[in-house]
């Protein structure tokens, strides 16, 4: 008989960048429940004032989400029993920015739509079952549509304050 007890488990992200161009970011990201650290960067194209040495910060949301959703299709395949040949994902993430005068422009999302496509011998029902347990162990996909609220503060005269 399988284990029906429920685990529960914190999953914890670090992240600290430091700007080192015109719009360029360095950001060293750890993952200490597993001992790992990643070095990435965004930047901007010359339209938003930077050099293009790295992808824009929309591009590597973009990348994970895509790759969340997909990474947890392939997990969780092998948890219900189901024979994967391929994935493929196609993304399209939409936001629609409004500026009045020079002022700073403000931003929204308008839809954000994955496209699924699983080469599997599994019926209809089973590859629904698939995508909707994957949905729900996609760590981003949980947080947009949880609606998270991000928390900042802001260093003024060596204190943090809430912002």
């Amino acid at each position: 008989m399988a284990d029906q007890s429920t685990k529960t488990f914190d999953v914890i992200f670090e992240g600290k960048g430091v700007a080192s161009g015109k719009m360029r970011n360095d950001i060293s990201v750890e993952w200490p429940m597993m001992k790992e650290s990643f070095e990435l960067a965004t930047d901007e194209g010359p339209f938003h004032g930077g050099d293009g040495t790295a992808p824009p910060p929309l591009a590597l949301f973009t990348a994970a989400l895509t790759g969340c959703l997909m990474t947890q299709i392939r997990a969780f395949a092998k948890r219900l029993k189901i024979d994967l040949r391929g994935v493929e994902v196609n993304a399209r993430l939409h936001w629609k920015g409004e500026q009045e005068g020079n002022a700073p422009y403000v931003t929204h999302p308008v839809a954000f739509t994955l496209d699924v496509d699983l080469d599997s011998d599994a019926n209809a029902e089973e590859q629904r079952n698939l995508l909707n347990a994957a949905k729900k162990g996609c760590f981003l996909e949980q947080s947009l549509a949880e609606g998270v609220i991000v928390g900042h503060r802001l260093k003024i005269d060596n204190e943090w304050h809430d912002a």
